[in-house]
């Protein structure tokens, strides 16, 4: 496989230096690239293993399915079990670490049995661009011995969007898809109902609306819609979301009681709101 941009273009042979992997795959733009690359590069020697609990959004999990099919993975569906871990439900500031610890457990413990005692790596998405952040996942991946091959590579977001384009991918231009646990504020609790609340109502609204950034964050008992500003800045914008908002506060209370109301946020969308770090 031929990739042209310089530091994509390093990615098969750090693969290879790895080989065989695990992939971790969430759904979004980084680990769905990592892994086409893994299985057009290693074969029979990489799974890509995905974990779809109530933290993924839907079209996540129905892209990497869709994307396994097209690519003929070996893909293992895992259970992390992270909502049977109280820290993790808590949602204290470093709630990423017992997620990750949660899931590269998991992993690890496939990577030493799939390949008939060869030993394997897990590997991850990350790139360079993650380590601009805070990112206590990032911690857990360092003690579970996870790599990061496109990190490796010397590759930036803007080279994996670059890769994936190239390559003809079709998820090449879609959205930052974080998990849904990064619309609850911290300290308010992780819930299966919660996530799910979250999950229907930004779908609902892109549905009804077309719009493709929206962001539902949970606050105690209080959902707030955060929008681009462009739709914020025009009238008719505006207008066409008001009745889903209306819906979703007459809807969302009875799918989940710990919501009380749902209003749209003046701020608009700011990455990462929902965290609070003290």
């Amino acid at each position: 496989m031929r990739i042209t941009n310089s530091a994509g273009a390093a990615l098969p042979a750090v693969l290879v230096s790895l080989a065989p992997c695990v992939v971790a795959v969430s759904g979004g733009v980084d680990s769905l690239l990592l892994a086409v690359v893994a299985g057009r590069t290693l074969g029979q020697d990489v799974i890509m293993a995905h974990a779809a609990g109530p933290s993924v959004p839907p079209e996540d999990s129905a892209r990497v399915g869709e994307t396994a099919a097209a690519e003929g993975w070996n893909l293992r569906l895992v259970t992390a079990g992270e909502m049977d871990d109280p820290n993790y439900v808590n949602n204290p500031v470093d709630r990423c670490f017992y997620c990750k610890s949660n899931l590269y457990g998991v992993l690890g413990g496939l990577a030493a049995t799939a390949f008939a005692g060869r030993a394997a790596t897990v590997v991850s998405g990350a790139n360079a661009d993650d380590l601009s952040d805070y990112r206590p996942g990032m911690e857990a991946a360092k003690r579970f011995g996870v790599r990061h091959p496109m990190l490796e590579a010397g590759m930036a977001k803007a080279d994996v969007r670059a890769v994936a384009r190239e390559l003809g991918l079709p998820f090449a231009d879609i959205p930052a898809s974080p998990c849904l646990s990064s619309r609850i504020f911290t300290g308010t609790p992780v819930t299966a109902a919660r996530l799910a609340a979250v999950a229907a109502a930004e779908a609902r609204i892109r549905r009804e609306t077309g719009f493709s950034l929206v962001r539902c964050r949970v606050e105690g008992c209080a959902m707030r819609v955060e929008l681009a500003p462009d739709v914020l800045a025009d009238a008719a914008l505006l207008a066409a979301v008001a009745p889903v908002i209306a819906a979703l506060n007459r809807d969302i209370p009875n799918q989940c009681p710990d919501i009380t109301g749902v209003s749209l946020d003046p701020r608009g969308y700011q990455r990462g709101r929902a965290f609070t770090r003290t």
